[in-house]
């Protein structure tokens, strides 16, 4: 593998050129209307994960008009990517997901701002790339690895940064099983469970049942397959693996599952975006009658 690059490393910006964003995003406009469809196309939204889920996202994000993205990911896509990732296609195994996702976007959207961050998100990097002075309208988290998205959903709620978070999109065949509650109040998923037990013993949530965390989950009820060594499937937890999709002996996935995870979230983010939208109006208006 490559050597990584340091945290301090220079964002590669895209998309600034004009477009004809009225002609490719005009039946989002007429969805919505007018005033939210351009609080839309104002929307910074960081996506930390390019994967099953986070590849998705980011798509739809980039459809519906988002106006800039930011994408953090280090990733290289590969023939195992296929069954459940947007951009593991013949042409783009061995590139960069970054990469590959962000010449998607600008084919989609070309006047989309779009940072990519060509890193993994960890403690050590989290404080830069989500720093509040990034102005980020929300942040997306799409990633597997436990410790950091404890981390990253820590410090988002610190500094009051809007974040929709994901859990575990593997192991599962029945995407109407999605929703979305706060991460307090989430089931039968294990990779939310992890995580909110090490929120409450690394990063101070509250312990007592009855309190909120106030982040969105997107998680699924269904009951999770495991695969067996003799080539079958079940819903005990064999005990030899993680939650990750990557490893060979982990979770299988079907891509109408991991898109909708990502479907989800995206419209999650695009959801809290509009509703924070709403209040600032509301608040300006009382301003102006006082």
């Amino acid at each position: 593998m490559p050597a990584k690059p340091s945290a301090s490393q220079a964002p590669t910006e895209l998309g600034t050129a004009p477009d004809d964003y009225a002609r490719r995003f005009g039946g989002i406009t007429r969805l919505y209307g007018e005033p939210a469809a351009a609080h839309i196309r104002r929307m910074h939204v960081c996506v930390v994960g390019l994967g099953g889920v986070g590849s998705w996202a980011a798509e739809a994000l980039a459809r519906t008009g988002i106006g800039a993205l930011t994408l953090i990911d280090y990733d290289t896509v590969c023939p195992s990517n296929v069954n459940r990732q947007l951009h593991a296609l013949d042409g783009s195994f061995e590139r960069k997901k970054l990469a590959v996702m962000a010449e998607r976007i600008q084919a989609i959207h070309p006047g989309c701002r779009i940072t990519a961050l060509d890193d993994y998100l960890t403690t050590r990097n989290l404080a830069d790339y989500l720093a509040p002075g990034r102005d980020y309208t929300c942040v997306l988290d799409a990633i597997d690895s436990i410790a950091f998205k404890a981390a990253m959903i820590a410090h988002c709620r610190r500094w009051k940064i809007p974040i929709v978070t994901t859990g575990g999109a593997g192991g599962l065949t029945d995407p109407t099983r999605i929703q979305v509650k706060d991460l307090s109040r989430t089931w039968n998923d294990p990779l939310a469970a992890k995580v909110r037990a090490r929120l409450r013993a690394h990063h101070g949530f509250p312990r007592n049942p009855k309190r909120y965390f106030g982040v969105d989950c997107v998680f699924s009820t269904e009951q999770h397959r495991y695969p067996r060594p003799d080539g079958t499937v079940g819903h005990s937890k064999p005990g030899i693996c993680g939650v990750s999709l990557d490893c060979r002996m982990g979770y299988g996935a079907v891509s109408f599952v991991t898109a909708a995870f990502g479907l989800v979230a995206a419209a999650r983010v695009v959801e809290k975006g509009l509703r924070r939208m709403a209040r600032q109006t509301q608040a300006s208006g009382d301003v102006r009658r006082d």
